[in-house]
């Protein structure tokens, strides 16, 4: 059986890592000059109660020399690997990941290491990972799973809305006058990340219960004949975790769904998106 490596922005709790033997590369973050990721953890809360005060972290991608050397380590027990990485959109990390992998597999030729974008960010890399899981516990192959991943990520659909649009502002995601303005007005935005994995806004609400019926709305819009598929929906959110249980209870109340794994949304999302944001995932026919 294969390996199946993804990253600390898949937003999986650890307990599901650790039932299913996943890998993970964690990528760093920086918050009042103290460094943070492999081997110093900032509790979320915390991190979110700090944003809240104003304080402003940064991140930073996995380089190709970690991504060797969290390579080295799962080689030694494991010679097949499938990496589920982090949006090419959003990070370089995919692209260090293509480096290091090549050089370990010419270092170590009895190794196979396949590293797939999969144009995914939070829980929808955590999804994918999910239905990759599935796929190699039904004994699939490595070329098998990684068949069906990279003709099923372009029907991996992200929704979410943010409750500050001055974070989206920092990222470059929306003007300053739209941050005002907007949150003068109540506006909340939707948005999407797209089929280049990219983050974009698709539309905006005023008043955040309408902000999240948005997502749900946009769910049965997008959901097509992936509708039977969709035995397990994913929901990460930013410290706001009682706004999460609402959508959840709005899919169960409409769709009839009653299974969901709902976490965090980790350091490296929720510096840019900040508290409060709700993201939803699911299968549909397209983006």
């Amino acid at each position: 059986m294969f390996k199946i490596v993804t990253d600390s922005t898949a937003d999986l709790p650890l307990e599901y890592l650790e039932e299913h033997k996943l890998g993970c590369m964690n990528l760093g973050y920086i918050m009042e000059n103290v460094t943070y990721g492999r081997d110093k953890e900032m509790p979320w809360k915390e991190f979110y109660a700090m944003m809240r005060e104003g304080k402003m972290p940064t991140t930073s991608q996995i380089n190709p020399e970690e991504a060797k050397i969290y390579f080295e380590e799962y080689i030694k027990q494991d010679k097949e690997i499938l990496y589920l990485a982090f949006s090419s959109g959003l990070s370089g990390t995919y692209n260090s990941a293509k480096l290091a992998a090549a050089e370990v597999m010419e270092e170590h030729p009895d190794c196979r290491i396949i590293v797939l974008d999969t144009l995914c960010a939070s829980l929808g890399e955590g999804l994918i990972v999910h239905k990759a899981v599935c796929l190699r516990d039904e004994g699939r192959s490595l070329d098998e799973v990684a068949d069906w991943v990279n003709s099923h990520i372009q029907n991996l659909v992200h929704v979410f809305t943010v409750d500050d649009l001055f974070h989206l502002y920092r990222g470059g995601r929306v003007s300053k006058t739209t941050a005002f303005i907007g949150t003068l007005a109540g506006i909340k935005p939707k948005l999407h990340v797209d089929e280049e994995g990219h983050l974009i806004v698709i539309g905006k609400v005023r008043g955040r219960k309408k902000s999240l019926m948005a997502l749900v709305d946009y769910m049965e819009e997008k959901m097509g004949k992936f509708k039977s598929d969709n035995d397990i929906i994913f929901i990460s959110h930013g410290d706001a975790i009682e706004d999460a249980e609402f959508v959840r209870d709005q899919i169960t109340e409409r769709f009839g769904i009653k299974s969901f794994l709902i976490n965090n949304i980790g350091p490296t999302i929720g510096a840019h998106s900040g508290p409060g944001t709700i993201a939803l995932f699911f299968m549909g026919d397209a983006r």
